[in-house]
């Protein structure tokens, strides 16, 4: 696996359109990811636009060590490299405000 030092705020965005991505390409992962971040499956594109939804993207994906595993993996990165993405997007994460 290659590691990374660090990332761009552009690459960190990138990766974490790539999780979005990975998470999105399984049924199972998908509604894990929805039912726990209380979005619908037709809100997802505008939830990814709100500020913090990709930080908070990172965050889920650093909270399940078999997702980060699978997806690092599949990346050919180091998991680590997560968390130093997750820091280069900065700010507080996201938290879908309910009615």
């Amino acid at each position: 696996m290659k590691r990374r030092l660090s990332f761009t705020l552009e690459e960190a965005e990138g990766l974490a359109i790539q999780a979005l991505t990975f998470i999105a390409g399984d049924g199972e992962r998908l509604g894990r990811f929805l039912a726990i971040t209380g979005i619908g499956p037709t809100e997802i594109r505008a939830a990814a636009r709100e500020p913090g939804f990709l930080a908070g993207l990172l965050d889920y994906l650093a909270g399940d060590e078999h997702l980060l595993t699978a997806f690092a993996a599949e990346l050919g990165l180091d998991p680590a490299d997560i968390a130093r993405a997750r820091s280069a997007l900065g700010g507080e994460a996201w938290e879908r405000e309910t009615p």
